[in-house]
């Protein structure tokens, strides 16, 4: 046999092969969602011009460079990208061998910052762990975590009760809530607690289970709210209802926001011209970067974030309807809705909706850990888009 007639016989076998692997198969390969990729994006050059608007006066003042915080911003959106490429096209199936492993990594990472001398502490919360130079945000990694280990958990079977999986799952995620809580990053553990929530009814859970248990739940949290919450969590929830009665302390930075807001007006006063970011409104580019679009941009702007994450939530809910298998499906709605809901407790906290809880704004907001494990359950949520429910066509004789 020639080389010509071996390798057209292989050519042949292989097509053969991926044929009836493609028949065989219950779902149907496809490219990975677009409109997604384009939404996110969106999001994530918004973000760069909102955050080189946002810090230009306040590098000025500090005689820094201008685009220093620009700069720091685009190198951990390179390595997002690519966290987001290396997952769009690795088996969403496959990472379930991987659940323990993250875990023990972000015990440790979280062990680290709380015990000790790596552990950064600002503005009275001790969340980032100092390497050298380099700082990372610990806690942001228990979001895919928690979407990872409770699809695994119910994709078959919500089982609550069940003391294998209470050992390997819910013990060990109430483990890192707590270790989260004590930074304190009250914030978080909230979306954690609402991921999982959401994850439960998505998967079928027992709704009277789930309502006995909450409610006795609750009842504790009530009970227990002033020894639970630090004196500063307590203060925040105080000034929200009226900011007013400490104007110049801890409801300046609510009024100040507010201004923002009104400053704006419908159309904005245009890229650059915030007033609010010269030093009166603390943290602009972190989690109160929706007041400076707000007051740039005005409704128009906002109603325009609002829209492209509005659009994320649909893509993301659509590719979880549209998967073949409940692991998947529920991987694609944790990771949406955690997308979702920390957006709008963002855009709450500065429009005065909600008290302030410090969460950034996704994609948007000035931080280098939250960009990178955002793009990178971007890149999950495409690998599940990939895999589809095969549509079968029925044909009759004639």
């Amino acid at each position: 046999m020639s080389y010509r007639e071996y390798k057209s016989k292989y050519l042949q076998n292989n097509e053969n092969k991926t044929k009836r692997r493609k028949k065989d198969s219950p779902y149907s390969l496809t490219p990975p969602d677009k409109p997604l990729i384009i939404i996110v994006t969106f999001l994530v050059i918004i973000g760069f011009l909102a955050i080189f608007s946002s810090t230009a006066p306040k590098c000025m003042r500090e005689g820094a460079n201008i685009v220093s915080f620009l700069l720091k911003q685009g190198v951990y959106a390179v390595f997002g990208f690519f966290a987001m490429g290396f997952f769009a096209g690795f088996d969403y199936h496959k990472l379930e061998r991987y659940n323990v492993k993250v875990l023990w990594i972000v015990a440790i990472m979280l062990l680290l910052v709380d015990f000790t001398p790596l552990g950064v502490e600002i503005n009275g919360a001790r969340r980032w762990l100092g390497l050298g130079p380099l700082q990372l945000q610990p806690s942001e990694f228990a979001k895919p975590l928690f979407c990872m280990m409770l699809a695994s958990s119910f994709k078959n079977k919500v089982q609550l009760l069940n003391t294998d999986i209470i050992c390997k799952v819910y013990l060990p995620l109430l483990i890192i809530v707590f270790l989260i809580f004590k930074q304190p990053n009250l914030s978080m553990v909230i979306i954690l607690f609402m991921t999982s929530l959401v994850m439960y009814i998505a998967a079928g859970g027992p709704m009277m289970l789930l309502g006995i248990g909450g409610g006795i739940v609750g009842a504790g949290v009530l009970a227990m709210i002033p020894k639970l919450l630090h004196g500063y969590q307590m203060d925040r929830i105080t000034i929200w209802l009226n900011p007013g009665s400490d104007a110049q302390g801890k409801g300046y930075n609510i009024i100040q926001s507010l201004i923002a807001f009104a400053s704006g007006g419908i159309t904005g006063t245009g890229y650059g011209g915030s007033i609010q970011k010269l030093a009166y409104l603390p943290e602009c580019h972190t989690d109160f970067i929706f007041s400076i679009i707000a007051e740039e941009f005005g409704f128009l702007g906002c109603f325009f974030i609002v829209g492209l994450f509005a659009a994320l939530v649909y893509r993301g809910f659509r590719i979880s309807k549209r998967c073949p298998d409940m692991y998947g499906k529920l991987l694609a709605i944790g990771i949406t809705f955690i997308f979702g809901f920390q957006a709008f407790l963002n855009m709450s906290v500065a429009r005065s909706l909600l008290p302030v809880t410090g969460v950034t704004l996704p994609f948007i907001s000035y931080g280098g850990t939250s960009i990178v494990v955002f793009l990178a359950m971007v890149g999950m949520l495409l690998n599940i888009s990939k895999q589809r429910i095969r549509k079968v066509k029925v044909e009759e004789d004639v």
